[in-house]
């Protein structure tokens, strides 16, 4: 701890990163992050918010803790963009499991460690342009290159993408369904699921159901059901990609330091492949159900865990989702 008291850290940069902050996805659009800004020392609290919870689909909070290191990314994307070279610390506190990360502003670490291969991609700008498209893509192939830096993204940031061959695609989309199946099954997830839809202008967390997409005629992409009068609302069925792209986010290990790891490595995935004019979106289904995990691992091979499907290529940017603006804790 510094025994002096650091810089104060500039109004208006702290707003520019707890804004790119709250762009970050996250799992039904809980936007479950909390900051907390320390004056005299300039260390930035990045803590889980337990308040929009989801005890039936994320019980032991893996997905919400990959939602908050989407949201630290995008906090450090920002503060590179103003110059800073904040250092971070994960889980710096063993008794306080809600604090994920403190990020210190004052200092001036390297971010990434030396030359950053992807800095002529202007990543800053990617943060408010980011969006999860679940329309149908055109099916055109991305380009090898393209691919290499989304990868080269999830490295820098302590993770791999992988991209599997066809055959464990097809495979690994039919865990989604059998995970999407239990969760239709399961009646306290689909209510859970029901109670974070929001009809449009219904407020700035949940899923706005305009943001949804249509379902896949062919069945080859399991969409979440969220079930509900709303979903009235939802584009007809529509046929998607015939050969669908996936890449997979994994890690060697699957402790709570490592998914907050993977939600840093995800955004800065996505942020890639929105400058470079590719959209995504998240199967998240299949990572909700530990044996499904376990399968999907199976599939992957080489030690590594799954821990996030992502469905890339060429189509329509998908539509906006609202958020809440960020205010700091005291």
């Amino acid at each position: 701890m510094r025994l002096v008291p650091a810089p104060e850290l500039d109004s208006a940069a702290l707003d520019i990163m707890l804004t790119a902050a709250a762009a970050a996805p996250s799992v039904h659009n809980t936007q479950p992050w909390r900051f907390r800004l320390h004056p005299l020392t300039g260390l930035l609290e990045v803590r889980l918010d337990g308040r929009r919870a989801l005890p039936h689909t994320d019980p032991d909070h893996r997905a919400r803790q990959i939602s908050v290191g989407a949201a630290l990314e995008n906090l450090m994307v920002a503060a590179v963009h103003l110059g800073l070279r904040p250092a971070v610390r994960l889980l710096p506190d063993p008794r306080d499991d809600t604090l994920l990360a403190v990020v210190d502003t004052a200092a001036r670490g390297p971010y990434p460690a030396g030359p950053d291969p992807l800095a002529d991609l202007g990543l800053y700008a990617a943060v408010a342009r980011r969006r999860s498209s679940r329309l149908p893509y055109t099916g055109r192939p991305v380009p090898e290159p393209v691919v290499a830096r989304m990868a080269t993204a999830a490295r820098l940031a302590g993770a791999r993408l992988l991209v599997p061959p066809h055959a464990v695609t097809r495979r690994l989309l039919r865990l989604t369904a059998v995970a999407e199946a239990r969760n239709r099954a399961d009646p306290a997830r689909a209510a859970e699921a029901r109670a974070w839809i929001r009809p449009p202008g219904g407020g700035p967390y949940g899923v706005p159901v305009t943001a949804l997409g249509p379902a896949d005629l062919a069945g080859r992409i399991p969409s979440r059901d969220f079930t509900g009068p709303v979903t009235a609302l939802r584009p007809p069925p529509a046929r998607f990609e015939r050969h669908v792209q996936l890449a997979v986010v994994c890690t060697r290990r699957d402790e709570p330091r490592d998914r907050v790891v993977v939600g840093r490595a995800l955004q800065r995935v996505l942020l890639v492949a929105t400058a470079l004019g590719v959209r995504t979106s998240l199967l998240h289904q299949g990572m909700e159900w530990p044996d499904v995990r376990g399968a999907a691992a199976a599939l992957i091979g080489h030690g590594q865990r799954p821990q996030l499907l992502v469905r890339f290529g060429y189509g329509p940017e998908g539509p906006p989702t609202p958020r809440a603006p960020v205010t700091l804790d005291r």
